[in-house]
């Protein structure tokens, strides 16, 4: 509970000083799920929410409450548990028919309240343990109830999203005043998607958003997701024994992006060019997800899984440890390729098919000619199987 200990006093402070200032956010015309007006959906993936019982999740000044009940008729509940956030929406809304502001613990509150028809998060839910809200949301909605939440993906210094369930430091920022330091759990959509479908949703649409000014890194994901009817009856497992196995294998990625410039390729600090790419990380991470962390760790470029087309596997052997390659197509991305701090690959650049340089990584040169056997360039041999199409 430390790290939402940290986030209780940093948004007790954060209202305080809203409060200073006498500020009120402005009732919007529409509902936003992202920091910048119009872009992405409203509030129509809620539903229809008419007469309707809507939780909303950190309803902080309260101004997304007001909307819901005014422009849809829903009967909405705000909870927050900042004593401060929730003077700012009691003091501008406490009028308003159709909404409630309750300050408490969102987890403790829906233990005991009846179950919503709906609920939603702009932007909080990272600021709890998914461990703690998301079964508390699951027994606190009608089944078949939606759950929209809209979280960070990408922040302002280009840090992505982690592939493990644990939070890490993020700052609110507020015009001429030093920034709160909090802990938020800034997840990959596929654990996020992982972490729901455990704990009783099904997860229907995962969208990222980046900032539509130049030069900005942030992006914002929302999910969509509905509560199960019912819980299917899960089949056991076990392992053989306590011990694990013996490691006799490498798992990585490399990624092809073709543009109308070429094909990108960064040098590494070893001197070979290769793809984006290494290797897939523990906890479960797929491989389309391993291709999207990897081109935003090494690029800074941004794709969606959806984006991600699995070529095949290659595989060889290098000093007896043996090594499996997944090749990708990224069909579509976010931004210009830029040398990342801290990465072993940069100077990227494209590089037309015709004018490929010398040099090549040996897994490179395998996934492009996995991928255009045509390609002159030469590489030990390794076996490839090519994943089935879907028809």
């Amino acid at each position: 509970m430390f790290a939402e200990d940290t986030n209780t006093r940093a948004w007790q402070i954060y209202g305080q000083r809203q409060l200073d200032r006498a500020y009120s956010p402005p009732i919007p015309d529409r509902l936003s799920w992202t920091p910048w007006d119009g872009l992405g959906p409203g509030a129509e993936v809620l539903g229809d929410v008419t007469g309707r019982r809507v939780l909303d999740i950190g309803s902080g000044a309260g101004h997304h409450a007001v909307h819901l009940a005014q422009a849809h008729g829903a009967r909405v509940t705000g909870i927050e548990l900042s004593p401060t956030q929730h003077e700012r929406a009691v003091s501008a809304h406490s009028d308003v028919d159709g909404v409630e502001f309750l300050q408490a613990d969102v987890t403790e509150y829906l233990a005991k309240a009846e179950p919503f028809d709906a609920a939603y998060a702009i932007g909080t839910l990272a600021f709890v343990d998914p461990h703690r809200s998301l079964p508390a949301l699951r027994d606190g909605l009608r089944p078949g109830a939606p759950l929209i939440l809209s979280l960070l993906h990408t922040d302002l210094h280009g840090l992505g999203p982690s592939t493990e369930v644990a939070p890490r430091e993020q700052m609110i920022l507020l015009s001429d005043d030093p920034p709160l330091p909090t802990q938020m759990w800034v997840l990959a959509p596929q654990l996020w998607e992982d972490l729901l479908t455990e704990y009783g949703f099904r997860v229907e649409a995962i969208n990222l958003f980046p900032h539509p000014g130049q030069g900005t890194s942030v992006v914002q994901q929302l999910l969509r997701a509905r509560r199960l009817s019912h819980r299917s009856a899960r089949v056991a497992s076990r392992p053989r024994s306590t011990r694990a196995p013996a490691a006799h294998a490498a798992v990585g990625v490399g990624a092809i992006l073709l543009s109308e410039q070429g094909i990108l390729l960064g040098r590494h600090q070893r001197g070979t060019l290769e793809l984006p790419g290494g290797s897939v990380e523990g906890d479960g991470e797929s491989f389309e997800d391993a291709v999207v962390r990897e081109l935003a760790e090494e690029t800074g470029l941004v794709a969606r899984t959806s984006d991600v087309e699995l070529l095949g596997t290659l595989v060889d052997h290098v000093d007896g440890v043996l090594r499996v390659t997944v090749g990708a197509r990224v069909h579509s991305w976010q931004g210009q390729p830029v040398t990342q701090p801290a990465e072993s690959v940069g100077e990227w650049a494209w590089y037309p098919l015709d004018q490929l340089p010398d040099g090549l990584f040996v897994c490179s040169a395998q996934i492009l000619t996995a991928w255009r056997p045509d390609l002159p360039i030469d590489h030990p041999p390794a076996h490839f199987t090519a994943f089935a199409q879907a028809p």
